[in-house]
């Protein structure tokens, strides 16, 4: 045997960051994002949990085992759910009622997790698979077209939600997050090219354009079905709606401050180019792009 041969093998290793305790923390949150906790989402309330900030018992949605998975976690005793933050409750799915519904895109903006579909001025729907019953669409709906139905029976907490969908909602909500950042640096870079007295990529030629992104992986074309589905449905309804004359009655005379909450929302979606019908449709559409 060479000597060259009693060498060992090189091994490639990729090295990987232990977990943080807040990440350990946010891994058994619901990631409802809901704020009850008092936190803009559920990775700022794991670190404030972590940091000390915090209690670990300020999470409606999770309800008592959610205190108790935490409390086991921190080597600490289980505790009642705060009632300042809320109350253990079934899940809720939020409902649009469609025949209501002017097409403020407020709901949509809300939403922390693309669980809603439309147009400005035109029909809202929900995609229930994707909602996490929240509450956050509601108080921004100018004429209170939306209600939350529970739907799961006697079930509360972590019985009413499962960890595949709380893995899932945790996912829409980062892309969400990844997305609006991603606008707001396009609406700046428009911003200072139109000072700067330079084209914008708008204004650019298509074949000048760099080439769209790769197709979506399989995940990202099952999500695009289910919000087509979701549209046509919509759409579906709105023309059944039209012919038996019961269509929406409010969206031509709303009053002045309903119109200047559109106005705002339309002229936010133009400043972001997002006037496109598949942009207005979907506030999503630009996911498979990070």
């Amino acid at each position: 045997m060479t000597g060259d041969a009693a060498l060992p093998q090189a091994v490639n290793v990729t090295a990987t960051a232990p977990k943080t305790l807040a990440d350990r923390i946010e891994d058994l949150l619901p990631q409802t994002q809901c704020t009850k906790c008092g936190y803009p989402a559920c990775r700022p309330y794991a670190e404030a949990i972590a940091a000390g900030d915090a209690s670990y018992n300020q999470c409606p949605p999770g309800g008592i085992e959610g205190v108790a998975r935490i409390a086991r976690l921190m080597g600490k005793p289980v505790i009642a759910l705060n009632p300042e933050n809320g109350v253990e409750r079934p899940r809720p799915l939020a409902v649009i009622d469609e025949n209501v519904c002017i097409g403020c895109t407020l709901c949509m903006q809300a939403c922390p997790v693309d669980a809603i579909v439309g147009a400005a001025k035109q029909m809202h729907t929900i995609i229930p698979e994707l909602c996490t019953g929240c509450d956050l669409c509601v108080p921004p709906c100018p004429v209170d077209c939306i209600a939350m139905i529970p739907v799961t029976g006697d079930a509360t907490g972590w019985d009413a939600w499962s960890q595949k969908q709380a893995d899932a909602a945790r996912d829409r909500h980062d892309r969400r997050i990844a997305r609006l950042a991603k606008e707001r640096e396009a609406a700046e870079a428009r911003a200072a090219a139109r000072q700067a007295g330079r084209p914008t990529a708008a204004s650019v030629a298509p074949e000048a354009s760099e080439a769209k992104p790769a197709a979506a992986d399989d995940a990202e074309a099952k999500k695009r079905a289910i919000i087509h589905a979701a549209l046509e449905r919509a759409r579906k309804k709105k023309e059944e709606l039209a012919k038996a004359g019961a269509a929406p009655k409010n969206t031509e005379r709303v009053s002045a401050e309903v119109q200047a909450q559109i106005d705002a929302a339309e002229e936010r979606r133009r400043r972001l180019g997002l006037q496109g019908d598949e942009a207005s449709a979907n506030p999503a559409h630009n996911d498979s792009d990070h």
